[in-house]
């Protein structure tokens, strides 16, 4: 078997190995490829590991030895299924790699406009101290979270990891999914989207890029949002009408937002966001835990190993 690793810089900058594919076949990993070159590099290659080279007709015509794909990560929205589907070609991702890394990134951010951590800082430095003449309370964010009510628009395994981390901290935990909107279910109390949106203080985003949830956050869902709530987005920057969220930054519609995510990745100069205020950005690092890298890589030779054996990978998708 031969394989290709599209862009393996971003799952191993180097602190990891690639060697255990030595044993399926031959490989080549390339630290990131762009589209245009991918047909080429991935040329008469049987198996291909992409994290966000685009895997579609036109590759799929070009190396028609593919017989199987692979996101590097759980997210596959590169990979065009359906298309891989038609040729025969197994299409598999890697789920749950990076459940506590995400969820704890996603707390930071709910955190970080708690608590604002570089305003104390700063105030040490210029000499300042609690209780001294000059030093200005109202001048950093200090929520405490104690009784306030987190929510969660999408709650799998990382939006109930998120809860979980949610609930240790005293706050009331809300969520909802597309196949639930009441009950109960550790300890997170279900509702409607409207009422999620309403009774939030915290909404943090883990729902998957579809039709249904591209630029579904936008003005109308802004405004069904408690005022000065903090949106956080750790799921697909496309999920953000950016522009809208930038606007409700700016007007106080919303008291804040962290994202790890935007719609163009690295971030565009002319990205609305980078200038609202009260907005952190992080680039799209939440899963990069050396401890979740180690995780996808197991699966990833998990999955790969299966599909040497029985010609079916063990996480499959579009089937």
């Amino acid at each position: 078997m031969k394989i290709v690793i599209t862009d393996g810089f971003a799952v191993n900058p180097g602190d990891l190995s690639w060697d255990w594919l030595g044993k399926f076949g031959t490989f080549e990993v390339y630290d990131k490829l762009s589209d245009n070159e991918a047909p080429e590099k991935i040329g008469d290659a049987d198996a291909v590991f992409t994290n966000r080279v685009k895997i579609g007709r036109e590759v799929l015509t070009a190396c028609p030895n593919l017989r199987y794909v692979s996101a590097l990560g759980t997210g596959y929205d590169m990979i065009d299924v359906a298309a891989c589907r038609a040729r025969g070609v197994e299409v598999c991702n890697v789920p749950g790699y990076s459940t506590a890394s995400v969820a704890q990134h996603a707390f930071t951010l709910l955190l970080a406009h708690a608590f604002d951590l570089n305003a104390y800082r700063a105030m040490v430095t210029d000499g300042k101290w609690t209780g001294m003449p000059g030093f200005h309370y109202e001048k950093a964010r200090f929520v405490e979270l104690e009784g306030k009510t987190a929510g969660v628009y999408g709650c799998g395994a990382i939006g109930t990891r998120f809860a979980k981390i949610c609930q240790a901290f005293g706050l009331k935990t809300l969520a909802t999914r597309r196949s639930k909107t009441d009950g109960e279910e550790d300890g997170i109390r279900f509702v409607t989207p409207d009422e999620l949106l309403r009774e939030s203080d915290y909404l943090s985003l883990h729902c998957p890029l579809t039709d249904e949830t591209r630029g579904m956050v936008n003005r109308d869902f802004i405004a069904k949002m408690k005022p000065g709530a903090i949106l956080i987005n750790t799921s697909r920057g496309a999920v953000l009408n950016e522009a809208d969220v930038a606007d409700a930054l700016k007007d106080g519609r919303l008291g804040g937002a962290g994202v790890d995510v935007l719609a163009k990745e690295p971030a565009d100069p002319e990205n609305p966001l980078l200038k609202a205020p009260n907005c952190v950005i992080t680039p799209h690092c939440a899963w990069t835990s050396k401890e979740a890298r180690v995780r996808l890589m197991d699966i990833l030779d998990q999955n790969l190993r299966s599909f040497a054996e029985t010609g079916k990978g063990i996480n499959r998708v579009g089937v």
